[in-house]
C-alpha cells in the first residue's frame, strides 16, 4: 500500500559545500557536509536530501518535491549583496553558493515552505531581505568569542525571547549554545523579528512575522545531540507543508 504526503517522512533538501577535496588518488571539487547536519534530520524523522550549489535557475525544480530546506553555515555572505565594501578579514566572495542558495530561499517563500537557517543561512535570509550584516564582530564588540578558531566551538548564552515561535521551541530565557561565527546581524530584514540576544545586544535568531515559517539561529544547533528541538520543529512543519502541498491549491500557489 502507498503511503500518502501525511504518513510519509519529510523530504529535507539540506544545501552544501562546494570544496576542493581529496580522497584517495583524487582532488577534484567535490559537494559535502558535516554528518551531524544529515543525522540532526534523520534523528527527527525526516530525510536529508544534498542540495550542492549549482545553476539557479533550477531552484524551484530543485525542491519542488520537498517539504522543508535547511541553509546551512559556512563561509561570509558577499557584502556586495548587501551594498558595502568588503572588510579586510571577511572570506572570498563564493559567489556560486551565495547565487544558488538565494535563489532556494526565495523559491521556498513562493511556496511557503518551512526553513531554518543556520549561521550562514541566517546571514543570509537576513540579506534576502534587505538587511545588513556585521563584517567583522571584534571591531564592533571587542570579543572574539563567537570564534575561537582551531575547528573548536565556543559555547555561549543567548536569550530567547518571550511571546516568539522560537519560546515555542526552546522554551523562555537563557539557551546554552554552540558558536562559530565572525560575522553577525547588523539591520534586520523586512519581515524578521529578533527571537533570541546574547548579553552584547548581537542578534541570535530571528523568525519570520508573515505566515510563512522562518526561524533562523546564529548558533550551530547540529552541534547539540542532546538537542534537537529546533529539528524535531522542522521536521514536525514539515509534514504539515507535505499536507497542504498535496491540495490542489498549494500546487496552484507554488506555481
Amino acid at each position: 500500500m502507498v503511503s500518502n504526503d501525511s504518513e510519509r517522512a519529510p523530504l529535507i533538501g539540506v544545501t552544501t559545500y562546494l570544496e576542493r577535496a581529496q580522497q584517495g588518488v583524487w582532488d577534484v571539487r567535490a559537494a559535502f557536509l558535516p554528518e551531524q547536519y544529515l543525522t540532526s534530520v534523520t534523528s527527527c524523522g525526516g530525510v536529508a536530501l544534498l542540495l550542492p550549489p549549482q545553476d539557479p535557475d533550477a531552484a524551484d525544480a530543485a525542491i519542488a518535491g520537498m517539504d522543508g530546506l535547511i541553509l546551512t553555515g559556512g563561509a561570509d555572505v558577499a557584502p556586495e549583496l548587501y551594498g558595502e565594501q568588503r572588510h579586510p578579514l571577511t572570506d572570498p566572495a563564493r559567489t556560486d553558493r551565495d547565487a544558488w542558495e538565494l535563489a532556494l530561499f526565495r523559491a521556498a517563500e513562493r511556496r511557503r515552505m518551512p526553513v531554518l537557517a543556520i549561521c550562514r543561512g541566517l546571514q543570509l535570509v537576513n540579506v534576502a531581505r534587505g538587511g545588513s550584516l556585521q563584517q567583522h564582530l571584534p571591531d564592533s564588540l571587542g570579543t572574539e568569542r563567537y570564534r575561537v578558531g582551531g575547528g573548536v566551538f565556543a559555547e555561549n548564552e543567548v536569550a530567547v525571547a518571550r511571546d516568539t515561535a522560537l519560546a515555542g521551541m526552546l522554551g523562555e530565557g537563557d539557551v546554552r549554545v554552540h558558536s562559530y561565527h565572525h560575522q553577525g546581524i547588523d539591520r534586520l530584514g523586512d519581515g524578521l523579528v529578533a527571537a533570541a540576544h546574547s548579553d552584547d545586544g548581537l542578534v541570535q535568531a530571528f523568525v519570520d512575522t508573515s505566515d510563512g515559517h522562518v526561524v533562523g539561529v546564529q548558533w550551530h544547533p547540529e552541534e547539540n545531540a542532546q538537542d534537537r528541538r529546533l529539528f524535531e520543529d522542522l521536521v514536525s512543519q514539515a509534514r504539515v507543508f507535505a499536507g497542504r502541498a498535496s491540495t490542489p491549491q498549494q500546487k496552484e500557489d507554488a506555481r
